[in-house]
């Protein structure tokens, strides 16, 4: 695209079942584990638009109707500067964005909100960016957000350069590869969290002494979640899926001041799941958290309308949603334009 026009695009949250939480390089984030997630539908989306402007001496990013902070702004433009650089171009860019779903509240609003940037942004510049690319953009903006410019289900490879070239996100199979699974969300509280993730995972790194151990297992981990998930082996999935959540947890708990996520209704739910589970006499559901109290709780579709009615019954669950894997980012026309 000319310099001027504007792009549009949509990409949508993805839910990790093997965690990323720690980095190595801050400034790149670049993890110190790899991770695993499923790419979620469009039930839950961002739709960021992007024009460069040369008329512009800054960027500027609305996020939700509002201005963004300057932390926000600084991280968007983290972003843009690696398009910039690689298209040749300096003009700035406005960016304007906005999601379907609470903002930084554990359902990986920055996840779709920096693919939808890198995708756009890209776009706009006039770039014919592939996945990697497009990955190695996002991650600038957000860790995760790597992971969701790929749809169904996604690896991030950890790498070993310090330049980050080796840090993006692969395709383990697409979402047509396993289209009963459903990811029945429970929120439990929308707010914004008192932690963010960066400092929260940089105190963990620095303070737990469990860290350590996590880091060096999780190969293990990754392994056996790849083998549950071409195998569409569902108990395994779900098993290892709310292991894995647990033990990072657990790692949070360990760091100094501990790190708290999970409410007393997060922890209802997780009792609730083993429940059912038991009243089935198998593993049929299993949840898993990221930074927030809201649980995201992996099931076959058979089982969906079950496992949601379990969850509205439980005081403190204020909305469910039901999604599927997702296909990841597609370009909107310019009637959906934000710009």
């Amino acid at each position: 695209m000319a310099i001027g026009q504007v792009s549009t695009f949509e990409a949508t949250p993805n839910i990790a079942v093997v965690k990323y939480w720690g980095k190595r390089d801050n400034l790149l984030n670049l993890p110190d584990n790899g991770s695993i997630s499923v790419t979620m539908d469009s039930t839950l989306r961002t739709i960021t638009s992007v024009k460069f402007d040369l008329k512009l001496k800054r960027d500027r990013l609305v996020l939700n109707g509002k201005e963004a902070t300057e932390e926000e702004l600084s991280r968007a433009s983290r972003v843009l500067d690696a398009i910039r650089k690689q298209a040749r171009i300096r003009a700035r860019a406005i960016v304007v964005s906005k999601n379907n779903f609470p903002t930084a509240a554990g359902i990986a609003s920055s996840a779709s909100g920096f693919a939808a940037l890198a995708c756009a942004g890209a776009d706009a510049a006039g770039l014919k960016a592939g996945s990697r690319e497009l990955s190695i953009f996002a991650r600038l903006g957000s860790g995760s957000a790597c992971r969701s410019v790929l749809g169904g289900f996604v690896e991030w490879k950890m790498g070993s350069r310090r330049d980050g070239s080796d840090s993006y996100a692969v395709q383990i199979a697409p979402a047509s590869h396993w289209r009963a699974l459903r990811n029945v969300i429970a929120i439990t509280n929308p707010e914004r969290k008192k932690v963010g993730s960066a400092s929260g995972m940089e105190l963990t790194a620095k303070t737990s002494a469990l860290y350590p151990e996590r880091v060096k297992s999780r190969p293990k981990i990754l392994s056996l979640m790849q083998q549950a998930i071409r195998a569409r082996n569902l108990p395994s999935f779900l098993e290892l899926t709310m292991r894995e959540s647990s033990h990072m947890h657990a790692v949070m708990l360990d760091s100094f001041p501990p790190i708290i996520y999970l409410n007393d209704v997060s922890r209802e739910i997780m009792e609730s799941v083993h429940e059912f589970n038991a009243k089935k006499g198998r593993i049929c559901a299993g949840y898993t958290f990221d930074a927030g109290p809201n649980a995201h709780v992996y099931t076959d579709e058979k089982f969906a309308g079950e496992v949601e009615r379990m969850l509205r019954g439980i005081s403190g669950v204020q909305k469910t949603i039901v999604c599927r894997a997702g296909e990841g980012p597609r370009k909107l026309g310019e009637s959906e334009s934000l710009i």
